[in-house]
């Protein structure tokens, strides 16, 4: 297995977060009842699992090593990658933000989380597409196998000192929502 492998394979969490997501947005723009408990289950989820655990490691771990291979960090894909990521950030900041909002009773803060979402979504989609059949391409091809073996005990240790226990606690409340949201 290579690091990039991990990375494909949070990928399939992270989709399944947006089909999740996706249908959300179908409830809210039909008028359907959605529970703020799950809104705040999936930005969990997209905060801890993909944020702070893939983008972490794409961003402390992955990049860097890229970067000493010779892949440039500005004009190039991993600048492209770190930008779509602070984007990405902003839109679940908005979502954060307008679950808050929607707490108070504000009425407009179901639509501009639903906003906020779509282009998340949009992003993210488009993103992990980059990563998976173009970036992690370039890792595979420019990082030796004797430094990919040092990014997998990389990604290990940074994911037990970073995230813990709340990498499979994610992984259960993913699980639940989909059955909620994506089992017919």
């Amino acid at each position: 297995m290579k690091p990039t492998d991990i990375l494909k394979n949070e990928h399939v969490e992270i989709k399944k977060a947006l089909s999740i997501l996706n249908v959300i947005v179908e409830k809210i723009e039909s008028s359907e009842k959605v529970s703020i408990e799950d809104l705040e289950k999936i930005i969990n989820f997209i905060r801890i699992f993909a944020d702070k655990c893939h983008h972490g490691k794409e961003e402390k771990i992955l990049f860097p090593k890229l970067e000493e291979a010779g892949i440039p960090r500005y004009g190039g894909p991993i600048g492209v990658m770190l930008m779509e990521h602070e984007e990405g950030r902003r839109y679940v900041k908005n979502m954060v933000e307008n679950i808050e909002n929607l707490k108070k009773g504000v009425e407009t803060a179901l639509d501009i989380f639903k906003d906020n979402a779509v282009n998340y979504v949009a992003l993210l989609e488009n993103h992990i597409w980059k990563e998976d059949n173009i970036l992690f391409h370039l890792a595979d091809q420019h990082i030796s196998p004797s430094k990919q073996e040092e990014l997998l005990l990389i990604f290990e240790e940074f994911e037990e000192k970073i995230i813990g226990e709340e990498h499979e606690k994610q992984l259960e409340a993913l699980r639940k929502l989909e059955e909620t949201y994506l089992k017919k």
